[in-house]
């Protein structure tokens, strides 16, 4: 494996993020067209899963934001860069981006970033901080809600010398298809979950963390089950809490005060996510923020699901609204409860029919071989 490529990127923690995902996918890509792969970060889960004859990695604490690592790091990438002899060095978020952005300086080499989601800032100082991710040859938005965030709060660092583009995030159109999945590994999943399927089944993956809106989704159930005058379908809040013990128990009373206790379902953690939409009939994602690309809704239209998600973000871009899915009002329960109720009363016909145009929008500009032929390229064209 040889080329005057050679790509490295920089990553705080390899998980099963969007960004961390989009890092792994254009990883195992450049191999394939004679690019030579590297990858640096502190660890992850998804370490597991790279071929090592394909990609290399290289293990350090660039998951800090503690000054004196962040130095360290950037010495120990200047060795890198130079003994690897890498022609492009791209950063995924914050704190790496400033060791690379100096690494790059001293060795001379071409820096790329992505912008993987707003970064909020409430002083100039997390700005400042905020902005080393502009601060690059090429500068990679997710979506166009992001490149139209960088304008409006970053324009001073941006010039005529830097590209600001939108790459849109892909995703595994291969593995998030309903046809992969079988009736007996969908049964072994629902039997986990304690579920009978004797009704239909509402999915809101995602952290638990407030932002993500699980508090409207369970007064959104709510709604539907005062309107209706009985339970007519489980609901799933899938994700872990991540340490926010107190958040999860604060949705658990909110359950207990609604008495869905039976009708919610608390899970933590599925190894297989298209599993989980395929024993799904509706998804929902109700962020309560902009979500900078939003995968949930992406990939809920891939397994051919209908999808409920927020006005907002990335959502306005990945979901037709009435074609492959429904937006309704950020925050206001009434809304999604109306779009959940429209849901449920549609035919099958109907909804197999948005299904289908849904995995079609996704397939035609959101899979994962057009984030990756595009990255490459971009690399390609800034080298010349």
């Amino acid at each position: 494996m040889s080329s005057n490529l050679k790509v490295l990127q920089v990553i705080p923690k390899l998980g099963y993020g969007g960004a961390e995902t989009g890092c792994y996918d254009v990883a195992h890509y450049l191999p394939e067209n004679n690019c030579d792969s590297f990858i640096v970060t502190s660890g992850g889960e998804l370490l597991k899963f790279i071929d090592k004859k394909k990609v290399k990695v290289i293990r350090l604490p660039v998951h800090s934001k503690n000054p004196l690592l962040i130095i360290i790091n950037f010495i120990a990438l200047v060795g890198i860069i130079l003994f690897k002899n890498i022609s492009i060095v791209h950063a995924r978020s914050r704190a790496p981006a400033w060791a690379c952005l100096l690494a790059t300086k001293v060795t001379g080499r071409r820096f790329v970033t992505t912008f993987h989601g707003t970064y909020n800032f409430k002083n100039s100082f997390k700005k400042f901080y905020n902005s080393v991710m502009v601060r690059s040859h090429l500068i990679i938005a997710g979506s166009n809600f992001i490149f139209s965030h960088i304008k409006e709060n970053y324009s001073k660092h941006l010039s005529a010398k830097k590209k600001l583009m939108v790459i849109f995030r892909g995703i595994n159109v291969d593995y998030f298809d309903p046809s992969t999945k079988i009736e007996s590994e969908e049964k072994k999943l629902l039997k986990k979950w304690e579920i009978e399927k004797d009704k239909k089944i509402i999915l809101l993956p995602g952290r638990l963390t407030g932002w993500k809106g699980q508090e409207v989704f369970i007064e959104a159930v709510n709604l539907v089950n005062i309107e209706l005058g009985y339970e007519a379908f489980y609901a799933v809040i899938l994700g872990s809490d991540q340490g926010r013990e107190l958040y999860k128990k604060k949705l658990i009373r909110l359950t207990e005060q609604y008495r869905l206790i039976n009708q919610v379902k608390f899970i933590d953690h599925c190894k297989d996510m298209a599993l989980a939409y395929k024993v799904s009939d509706i998804v929902v994602s109700a962020s309560i923020e902009p979500e900078a690309f939003g995968r949930v809704a992406v990939e809920a239209q891939s397994m051919e699901k209908p999808i409920i998600a927020s006005n907002i973000g990335g959502s306005n871009e990945t979901v037709v609204d009435e074609k492959t899915g429904f937006l309704f009002e950020t925050n206001n329960p009434k809304s999604l409860s109306q779009k959940i109720l429209k849901t449920l009363s549609m035919d099958e016909v109907s909804l197999k029919s948005i299904g289908k145009e849904g995995r079609k929008n996704i397939i035609q500009k959101f899979n994962v071989e057009k984030m990756c032929f595009s990255t490459y390229s971009e690399y390609k064209r800034i080298l010349n």
